[in-house]
């Protein structure tokens, strides 16, 4: 199973490399949710959703079934 925005920490980073566009509503895609851009998961709501971002610079909240289908890959 390959990590996904969603299986993020607070504080820990990664790079986006795939997603079902179907699935990710366009509005994400324009605020730069695309594959090759950094993420870094800033903090989670209460009950953990929806949960903070920063996509290279630019602060989101996604709900985590949307982040669920978002893959990355994780940096140390």
């Amino acid at each position: 199973m390959s990590d996904t925005i969603a299986h993020l920490k607070r504080g820990e980073r990664g790079t986006i490399t795939s997603f079902d566009e179907e699935l990710v509503p366009l509005k994400l895609l324009e605020m730069g949710c695309l594959p090759g851009n950094q993420v870094v998961m800033m903090e989670s709501a209460p009950f953990q959703d929806p949960i903070y971002l920063n996509i290279n610079g630019t602060h989101l909240a996604i709900r985590r079934e949307t982040a669920q289908v978002i893959q990355i890959e994780r940096h140390g």
